[in-house]
């Protein structure tokens, strides 16, 4: 039994690791601040009908992602079943929860369609170009943000412009040079050079040709992904929709927590000033190499939700880490056991496609 159990725990090491930082963050801030008599306060008063509305909010984010996976699954795959891209979606938000920058899903759902008969190259084109569907919108979705909100947020949050204009020119510069390389891999080329030259002559990289590789490999991929899901106004346009979709549903958590504490009143509480710090928030967060963002996602949350919660702030990070990352991990690992005995009974007899 013990030697069943320790390799259990060894099997799950980085899981247990994952999750142990995470917690030691939401403790941390629990004990070093007022949370508990917070916590308490919230928890006698919390409204239901409020509260229900964060877990149905929570619940629609997993929908619309398999959704828009769906969408790139089935142009490719006609007979492909919305039930395996729940799994398949589901395996991408778990591991996105357990990997450093989110790097774990996308591979992870790969290698899931190629177990359900799906081939690998197509496999690639479709979580590849649902990828760059999500992050060029995010982006554009910012941007909308910052000129809507931009003097709000300037006055109210320390250092603002300087995190919002490095979150938008790093993930704008990504989707201008997948875009280009789409458009044309020769000129790509040439402007990839043309930046390792001028990083290695300001000795900003020390590996040239190596850096180059990599980031043409990269590109590349989008490139062969484009080709391979052609060119489809009807499925860019139904990705591209419900992408804003669930993104704005991700982006009005915090304000359906707001509510269900009790707290509306406030005049500069509205739907989208909180919608908007909800989505700066998410930049931000980007940029931690942790698991899951931990102690960034939890900080920037603090940072700009703190005038909206007040002495309530550490319940509410509480609870919009359980429903945006806990709940990921958990429904995530109780979807990718149930999927993989439904989708994959034997691994010599993988779900047949056509």
């Amino acid at each position: 039994m013990g030697h069943k159990l320790l390799e259990v725990l060894k099997k799950n090491l980085f899981v247990i690791i994952t999750i142990v930082i995470s917690a030691g963050v939401l403790l941390y801030f629990l004990f070093t601040t007022d949370g508990i008599t917070s916590l308490g306060q919230i928890a006698s008063s919390i409204r239901v009908e409020w509260l229900l509305v964060v877990l149905g909010a929570m619940a629609g984010g997993w929908v619309l992602e398999t959704y828009v996976l769906n969408v790139f699954c089935k142009h490719l795959y006609p007979n492909w079943r919305y039930g395996q891209s729940f799994h398949v979606a589901m395996v991408g938000l778990l591991y996105s929860a357990l990997t450093p920058f989110a790097t774990g899903g996308q591979p992870m759902q790969m290698y899931s369609m190629n177990k359900m008969g799906m081939d690998t190259g197509k496999a690639g084109s479709i979580v590849a170009m649902k990828t760059l569907t999500y992050q060029a919108i995010m982006v554009i979705y910012a941007m909308l943000m910052v000129v809507l909100r931009l003097g709000y947020f300037q006055q109210n949050v320390s250092n603002f412009s300087f995190v919002t204009i490095i979150g938008l020119v790093t993930n704008g510069t990504f989707i201008l040079a997948v875009t280009l390389f789409m458009l044309s891999e020769k000129a790509t080329n040439r402007f990839l050079r043309f930046v390792m030259r001028t990083l290695y002559r300001f000795r900003f990289c020390k590996h040239p040709v190596a850096k180059y590789k990599k980031w043409h490999s990269q590109l590349k991929m989008f490139h062969d992904s484009a080709r391979t899901m052609g060119t489809s106004p009807k499925v860019y346009l139904q990705a591209g929709f419900f992408t804003v979709v669930q993104i704005t549903l991700a982006g009005l958590i915090p304000y359906f927590i707001f509510r269900s504490f009790g707290l509306a009143g406030n005049p500069e509480a509205t739907v989208l000033t909180m919608l908007a710090a909800q989505t700066f928030v998410t930049m931000v967060s980007a940029f931690i190499p942790l698991p899951g963002s931990s102690g960034g996602a939890e900080g920037s949350f603090y940072l700009f939700f703190g005038m909206f919660f007040g002495p309530t702030i550490i319940p509410a990070i509480m609870l919009w880490r359980l429903v945006t990352y806990y709940a990921n991990i958990l429904f995530g690992c109780i979807s990718a056991s149930t999927g993989r005995k439904k989708y994959l009974p034997d691994e010599e007899n993988p779900a047949k496609m056509q």
